[in-house]
């Protein structure tokens, strides 16, 4: 009897994955402290991270929040050790995995976690699948040489888990090629790859990119149904605050490489307490705002090779004040959990602090 045939389709992949392991620490799953990263360019030296600290516990979800350069995605690339080096070099901090650090693991240790123990779903499903190979071969390409399955058992464990991420017709798709199927379905399939050996996180890095708004729902919805399922824990990279409200239990909102501000989901979108989650929040379109102009968040994210000093958001930021040209602002306690790296968070939590120009400096 195969190794899938013991179970029903979907059952086995959930027990063997909510099973607790053997070395479950009494610690967070995964915490990254302090983590620095720079690129070294022809430019100059870019300084991509700068000290990044977040955890996760087991079963949870963790949204990563940012426009586009602020470090979301080198951060998980440094999670999962496959940071192009060069340029990139992680230069300080640890990222400890049930109490191991990865970043002073062998290369052999490294791949053993990567993977099986903490997987990645890329953002552009079209180029991270191989387009001359079916979905199937992809899928059970992992099983055959992780796990030591058979031709037939990796195929019918690769039909199970394309059953549990909701591919119709399962068994029948598994001759089809990436572009045979349609973007949602695509991703579907980068998702029970990366299922495929049961990993304790999930790092999902823009899953819903250049998808429409229907199918985004319904893959933010399959990540929170498999979430519960099989009780693995995520971290929900995005820049779109839109889709995280009803799947994030924690956010963690990023610029120019540093956590900025850190709340539980409802806390950080009922009151925030930095001025760039402030304009992120406000820049979201609104129903009733009907007939009037987009809000927006004036200028853009600094050049990393020069980040301005002081708080590196003050170029762009209503409430500037002079501390915050010159001096770069601690991260403050705020309780129940939440921080933000802001000289007036409490203030901007609270409503009280006044803007100083309408029109930041660009």
């Amino acid at each position: 009897m195969s190794a899938v045939g013991k179970h029903s389709t979907d059952q086995s992949v959930i027990e063997k994955a909510s099973a607790p392991g053997p070395d479950d620490g009494g610690g967070h799953l995964l915490e990254v402290r302090d983590l620095f990263v720079e690129f070294r360019t022809g430019e100059g030296v870019a300084k991509v991270i700068n000290g990044v600290s977040y955890h996760l516990d087991a079963g949870e979800t963790l949204a990563v929040l940012g426009e586009s350069g602020s470090g979301k995605s080198v951060t998980a690339q440094a999670i999962m050790g496959i940071l192009d080096s060069p340029p990139g070099f992680v230069t300080g901090g640890q990222i400890l995995y049930k109490g191991r650090d990865l970043l002073t693991a062998s290369e052999n240790e490294r791949r053993a976690v990567r993977g099986k123990e903490i997987a990645m779903i890329f953002q552009d499903a079209l180029s991270a699948l191989n387009p001359v190979f079916t979905v199937g071969w992809q899928i059970s390409e992992t099983l055959r040489k992780r796990e030591g399955l058979s031709k037939k058992d990796a195929l019918d464990k690769a039909v199970e888990l394309m059953d549990l991420v909701k591919i119709p017709a399962a068994r029948e798709r598994l001759k089809a090629y990436p572009h045979q199927f349609s973007g949602g379905m695509r991703q579907r399939v980068m998702i029970a790859m990366s299922l495929a050996q049961q990993p304790k996180v999930v790092i999902a890095d823009e899953p819903t990119t250049a998808l429409d708004v229907t199918v985004q729902a319904q893959i933010m919805d399959l990540l929170a149904d498999l979430r519960r399922e099989l009780n693995t824990a995520m971290i929900l990279i995005t820049h779109d605050l839109g889709v995280v409200a009803d799947v994030a239990d924690r956010i963690a909102v990023m610029y120019a490489g540093r956590i900025i501000e850190h709340a539980e989901v409802h806390a950080l979108y009922k009151s925030p307490a930095h001025p760039y989650t402030l304009g992120l929040l406000n820049s979201i379109p609104r129903l009733d705002d009907k007939g009037k102009t987009l809000r927006t968040i004036p200028g853009l994210p600094p050049n990393l090779t020069r980040i301005p000093a002081g708080c590196p958001f003050n170029p762009r930021c209503r409430y500037v004040r002079d501390v915050c040209r010159t001096d770069v602002p601690p991260s403050v306690s705020l309780g129940e959990g939440r921080d933000a790296a802001c000289h007036f968070a409490r203030e901007v939590l609270a409503g009280t602090l006044e803007p100083t120009r309408k029109d930041p400096e660009l």
